[in-house]
């Protein structure tokens, strides 16, 4: 029998029972729509996290004080063992051939007056390569300069949130502030960067490294941040810094963190994280099978006589299986369609009431979708299909 009969027949069984059909293809429909509602969050999630990490660059390495299994990074205000990361380290890392750029890095909380406001923000202590580490830019004025680096020079760039909330629209260049009750002079505002998991990178303030010891009464830098030239081997650069540092503090006492290992880790994560929540979703869908295997099931017991006819007509034991089959995938399909359009719409329903809730539904989520829900349909149908492909025709015929 021609395909186009079999989808012919297969629509017309399925129209004849308009009720008991539209009751399946719903619980197919709401299977997949939960399906593709939590994937796509879940994989919003999953390229926002990574967009977040990204926007540093791919070529970053982190260098923390202390060993991971004995304490890893040093957290502010606590006191540790851990031998701390010095600028002299920092300095000894730019020699390294593979490293493009170095900024020592030390962080506190820190309340700033200026032109009669108060703000409590985060201050950093970094060098001047901070902007090419961290791919973030001066808008207006300098960065903090090379001979800043050693020395206590109380001078400060602004993020630019910051800046607009202390100075409103007038210049900020040249202007005097305090921060944690010291002087310091501003020479620079950063362009805007936006928020880094919920740290608004754009209310901060950049102050030398050694202005930020003096402030925040610490000996040494919270971390160490550089990168390394693109194409560099990760291992032969992780291995070289690993060396030089170990030579300077006589064992290895700091933790490097290489960011591409960090990404691969955290997208595989964030993949299981997915799946899983689809995977809750995909429990609706066994509801849809029921019905079709149910619906299938009565269908092939109401049209026992109309089976024995086609058997005693000619009709071939393959052609009825196929004809069963086709409605139950047919059932599935339209079924998944419609949740496709019901699990979209909603995703995109919550961003928009939503926005900070990113959600991304990709093409091979859809496709995939649609295909199981077809699978689905083709296992639901294959007991009552075979069920009426093994029908005596003699007793099909006698049955009222």
């Amino acid at each position: 029998m021609p395909i186009a009969d079999f989808l012919r027949l297969a629509l017309r069984s399925i129209y004849s029972q308009r009720l008991r059909s539209g009751l399946t293809l719903l619980g197919i429909a709401v299977g997949i729509a939960a399906v593709i509602l939590l994937t796509s969050i879940g994989e919003g999630i999953h390229r926002y996290v990574v967009a977040e990490f990204t926007q540093f660059g791919t070529n970053l390495i982190a260098i923390h004080p202390g060993r991971t299994k004995t304490g890893g990074t040093q957290a502010i205000g606590f006191p540790s063992s851990a031998r701390p990361l010095s600028l002299e380290d920092a300095v000894a890392l730019t020699r390294l051939p593979q490293v493009t750029a170095v900024t020592p890095s030390l962080y506190g909380n820190a309340e700033i007056d200026g032109n009669g406001r108060t703000r409590r923000i985060l201050v950093y202590g970094v060098g001047a390569d901070m902007p090419a580490v961290f791919n973030h830019h001066v808008h207006t004025g300098q960065f903090l300069t090379d001979d800043a680096l050693g020395g206590a020079r109380n001078v400060v760039v602004l993020g630019a949130k910051l800046k607009t909330e202390l100075f409103g629209v007038d210049n900020a260049i040249g202007q005097k502030l305090r921060v944690a009750g010291s002087q310091f002079r501003v020479i620079g505002v950063m362009e805007r960067k936006g928020q880094f998991l919920g740290i608004d990178l754009d209310d901060t303030a950049y102050v030398p490294p050694q202005s930020a010891m003096e402030l925040f009464n610490r000996d040494g830098m919270t971390e160490i941040d550089l990168t390394v030239a693109a194409g560099t081997n990760i291992d032969h650069a992780i291995a070289a810094i690993t060396e030089l540092l170990k030579a300077r503090h006589g064992s290895v006492d700091f933790t490097i963190v290489n960011q591409q290992e960090m990404l691969t880790t955290l997208s595989g994560i964030l993949d299981v994280l997915t799946m899983a929540v689809g995977a809750l979703g995909g429990i609706s869908l066994l509801v849809g099978a029921v019905g079709i295997v149910t619906i299938m099931t009565i269908a092939v017991t109401e049209r026992t006589n109309e089976i024995g006819l086609m058997v005693a007509l000619g009709a071939k034991r393959r052609t009825i299986l196929g004809l069963f089959l086709g409605e139950a995938v047919a059932l599935a399909a339209i079924g998944g369609a419609l949740g496709l359009a019901l699990g979209i719409g909603l995703a995109q329903m919550i961003h928009l009431f939503v926005p900070s809730l990113p959600v991304s539904t990709p093409i091979s989520f859809v496709i995939l979708a649609e295909a199981l829900s077809m699978v689905i349909g083709l296992l639901a149908g294959v007991l009552p299909a075979r069920s009426a492909a093994r029908l005596d025709p003699v007793e099909a015929l006698r049955t009222e």
